[in-house]
């Protein structure tokens, strides 16, 4: 996402103005998640992608007509069961895209677009804040701004200070949202390093996890050899990775300080395989699935290899927080507690140094 932003303060820096589409909610198995963004440039052509087929083929023929009045819009897209096959999505969703147009000549868009590339580069934290007017006299008054994490803000928006206040540390920080507040629609979009979760193993346990980690801010990355079990039908909202083998070395894996790392394989001996592989990631989060028996018997045959005791406590396993839970979807609740858990510990810890 940070090189889109960068795009943007190439194309102002050389007073060039573009139009952005911005998914902003969705329903049923839409192909992109809320938040994704397409530039649409002056010539036509596009960079980022909200999801291809009929529905950048509508934004991009819409923001011709934004080119020309220069006022943003909201336009709701129904995808018919075709434009689904089209995307490979399991079946049709709505969506809502938020299709706006960004001025070279307001020096404004130039300082808030690379604040943000600058937020993202040292791994902070901020709120970009879009507010249309509806109806009545405000109907065409935009507003936009950018709010850190230390309340200074870039750019304009005539609110109630508690109210935004409320707008960036409410229960939909994690992802875009939007509110109305009178004559207003605020558009509220935090801007930060988006956290990956990989997902080893497809099975039932998998199939409750990642739902429910994408709902909390994470992308979904799922790997298994099983096509039956790795497949869009059981994980519409993640990547997938169909390996040769669960026995054979991994691919290259983009895993950084960012990722977290869930081990549910279908058997000890995969778990271990993978372990081995990632034990000496820079991975925020591994977690392995099993009893302690089983996770001792695996430690046991680490260390034979080499890993020490200090690489292996940094495994979270039996994985989860203590719950109780039996059923894969309690499994699933406790896996992503833990994960929410490590998430706002490191966030908590980067924000002190």
């Amino acid at each position: 996402m940070n090189k889109l932003w960068e795009q943007m303060v190439n194309l102002l820096s050389s007073g060039k103005s573009f139009v952005v589409a911005t998914l902003f909610d969705k329903s049923g198995s839409a192909p992109r998640v809320s938040g994704a963004k397409m530039i649409i440039k002056s010539d036509g052509s596009i960079a980022g992608t909200i999801g291809g087929g009929r529905l950048e083929g509508e934004i991009r023929e819409l923001a011709k007509d934004i080119f020309e009045t220069k006022r943003p819009q909201i336009r709701l897209i129904s995808l018919t069961g075709a434009d689904a096959a089209q995307m490979e999505m399991i079946c049709g969703g709505t969506v809502k895209v938020l299709v706006d147009y960004i001025e070279a000549l307001d020096p404004v868009n130039l300082e808030i677009c690379r604040d943000i590339v600058d937020v993202i580069n040292n791994r902070g934290k901020a709120w970009l804040i879009t507010a249309l007017g509806t109806e009545g006299h405000n109907k065409d008054k935009i507003q936009r701004c950018l709010v850190k994490e230390n309340d200074a803000l870039i750019g304009q928006l005539d609110c109630d200070q508690e109210f935004l206040k409320k707008l960036i540390s409410g229960p939909a920080k994690i992802s875009i949202h939007s509110e109305t507040l009178e004559d207003q629609r605020i558009f509220v979009e935090p801007i930060q390093i988006t956290k990956t979760l990989y997902i080893f193993g497809a099975g039932h346990v998998a199939q409750q996890i990642a739902p429910l980690a994408e709902k909390v801010g994470f992308k979904t990355v799922v790997l298994d050899d099983r096509q039956e079990y790795a497949n869009k039908e059981r994980f519409p909202g993640s990547e997938i990775i169909l390996l040769e083998s669960l026995a054979d070395p991994l691919p290259q894996l983009d895993i950084d300080e960012d990722s977290y790392l869930c081990i549910v394989t279908r058997g000890h001996l995969h778990d271990k395989r993978v372990l081995e592989q990632v034990l000496r990631t820079p991975a925020a989060y591994i977690g392995m699935i099993g009893s302690t028996r089983k996770r001792d018997k695996v430690y046991e045959k680490l260390e034979e290899q080499g890993f020490t005791k200090e690489e292996l406590r940094r495994v979270h396993s039996p994985i989860g927080l203590e719950i109780l839970a039996e059923t894969p979807e309690e499994i699933a609740v406790s896996i992503v507690a833990e994960l929410i858990k490590v998430r706002a510990e490191k966030e908590k810890c980067q924000k002190k140094n």
